[in-house]
């Protein structure tokens, strides 16, 4: 059998009477799975952990921030960045000074909330 034959052998589903087409047919496309992982990074680094549960209990400036986690602004603003541009936190501008918050999206709360159950805590501003 030539090579050609051979890869031919493994382009076609198995039929192991279960519903992989249905599955296949609901998969997300590829750019949404890009999306979703750049969620996940935002989430395996310690600091922006720190942060972004900062964030999800109030909203505050990058010197409160960077105070909060003893960290310098100018690094406290490199992964505020990230936070933003995956949608999991969002700015404003008062004057001079930028305020930083959980974004209002399904996504940034369920980050949340599963940041929260991690910690095995409830939220704190759920009741104010």
């Amino acid at each position: 059998m030539d090579e050609n034959c051979k890869s031919c052998l493994h382009k076609e589903l198995h039929n192991h009477s279960r519903n992989i087409e249905k599955v296949l047919a609901a998969m997300p496309a590829e750019d949404e799975f890009y999306k979703a992982s750049d969620i996940f990074q935002q989430l395996c680094d310690p600091t922006r952990l720190r942060i972004l549960w900062l964030l999800a209990h109030s909203e505050e400036c990058v010197n409160n921030i960077s105070l909060a986690i003893n960290m310098s602004s100018p690094a406290v603003s490199h992964h505020l960045r990230g936070l933003r541009q995956s949608g999991l936190i969002v700015n404003r501008r008062a004057g001079k000074e930028m305020y930083y918050k959980l974004a209002d999206t399904r996504t940034a709360h369920l980050v949340h909330k599963m940041v929260d159950d991690v910690f095995e805590m409830e939220c704190l501003t759920a009741n104010v």
